[in-house]
């Protein structure tokens, strides 16, 4: 197994994180920044408020987009195994 292999793996599987977290993590800033503006304009400030929409989004977000997650997923899996195999 070569440095250049190991590398290649490696910033593979970075940008997979990325593309797998970044849908669920963008939806949670977007939301939390509009509860809090929200909560700056009206001066309630109670948790809650903004826990509770910010977790019902990111279960959406992971509703919506879990297919595709498995997806990036799976085809990382079956790069790895081909990889493996090829030693």
């Amino acid at each position: 197994m070569s440095i250049e292999l190991v590398m290649d793996i490696m910033r593979d599987a970075f940008i997979r994180v990325l593309l797998v977290s970044g849908p669920v993590l963008i939806v949670g800033m977007v939301v939390g920044l509009i509860i809090s503006i929200l909560q700056a304009t009206t001066q309630i400030q109670e948790q809650t408020l903004s826990f509770v929409p910010k977790l019902i989004a990111v279960f959406l977000t992971l509703i919506l987009t879990g297919n595709f997650m498995i997806n990036i997923l799976l085809e990382f899996v079956k790069y790895i195994f081909q990889v493996i195999s090829s030693l």
